[in-house]
């Protein structure tokens, strides 16, 4: 597997075990930073693409302004850095990349700046249950909500609720863990975003159900509409995932992966359902650029193709 060297930090490229702020930076020391996870994909041919880029920019301008981080640096600064640093550590498979904007001077709690940023690119193997399922519980840490710690953008600190659901969730025999609203209504996995199968029919928890606006969420709706698949966006009860048909989850990093059981009861007959492999060889296509649909989601990185 290729390994990283090289790092971009606030525009200039440095060895990558070189990366350094201090301790006390306001990222540290209160999470406050924003970031995006993007991949990067190799085709057949050897070129390689970066999926839907445009829109991941777009998430992480949303979050900066949430965060009122003062002078942060323009998206196409970040877009370039992002073609460049894959370019740099000439991967000879899939990238993860990871975009991240930080404060990284000392101050107070509502100090807004100085703005820093960092574009990485790092070997990231799919999941060992990809083809054959997650284990998943759902857990009793309950997802953050919007007037608490807007969970709609991707803020660091956010995932400290989603780290505490996983740890408890390995500690108790699970590949993954499922968090509801404070509600009590299925909010997303750890994470990631949940999708299930209910007679026929893809349904999924709707945005004010305290998810992240997923990109990869927003993918998949787009895949099931136009494979004619029947499609409902709505609150999910707890135990509709006891009696669904099927169940998924998906995200940049999992990307689309099967859950076969929850809290020990099979989902469906135990094993991926038709519904989720179809889909994950839609999302498969796309991202490779083995069909021809949606060319704008795939942005190519040039000067490299192996």
């Amino acid at each position: 597997m290729w390994q990283a060297h090289t790092i971009i930090h606030n525009g200039r490229p440095i060895p990558f075990h070189e990366a350094r702020i201090h301790p006390l930076a306001l990222g540290v020391a209160f999470g406050i930073a924003v970031f995006e996870g993007l991949r990067a994909y190799r085709h057949p041919s050897g070129s390689f693409t970066v999926f839907r880029l445009d829109e991941h920019l777009a998430r992480l301008a949303q979050g900066m302004k949430v965060l009122r981080l003062a002078d942060p640096p323009e998206t196409a600064v970040l877009r370039q850095a992002v073609l460049e640093v894959i370019r740099l550590n000439e991967p000879d498979d899939d990238a993860y990349l990871r975009l991240q904007v930080q404060i990284e001077g000392m101050g107070m709690m509502a100090t807004t700046g100085p703005v820093g940023w960092i574009a990485a690119a790092l070997p990231r193997e799919r999941g060992a249950k990809f083809a054959t399922g997650l284990a998943a519980t759902v857990s009793s840490w309950t997802r953050l909500p919007d007037n608490a710690m807007p969970p709609r953008i991707k803020a660091s600190a956010n995932y400290h609720a989603s780290r505490l659901a996983t740890l408890q969730a390995k500690a108790d025999g699970y590949d993954s863990a499922i968090l509801l609203t404070a509600r009590g209504k299925v909010s997303e996995a750890a994470a990631a975003c949940i999708f299930l199968v209910r007679g026929g029919a893809l349904v999924t928890p709707s945005r004010s159900s305290d998810i992240l606006e997923s990109i990869t969420r927003e993918t998949v709706i787009t895949l099931a509409r136009e494979a004619g698949i029947p499609f409902e966006e709505r609150e999910v009860d707890r135990t509709e995932l006891y009696v669904a048909d099927e169940v998924f989850l998906c995200g940049t990093g999992q990307e689309l992966v099967p859950v076969t059981s929850v809290d020990r009861l099979a989902v469906g007959d135990g094993a991926p359902g038709p519904v989720t492999r179809r889909l994950q060889a839609a999302y498969e296509a796309v991202v490779r650029g083995t069909t021809d649909v949606h060319p704008e989601w795939r942005t190519p990185v040039p000067g490299l193709a192996r």
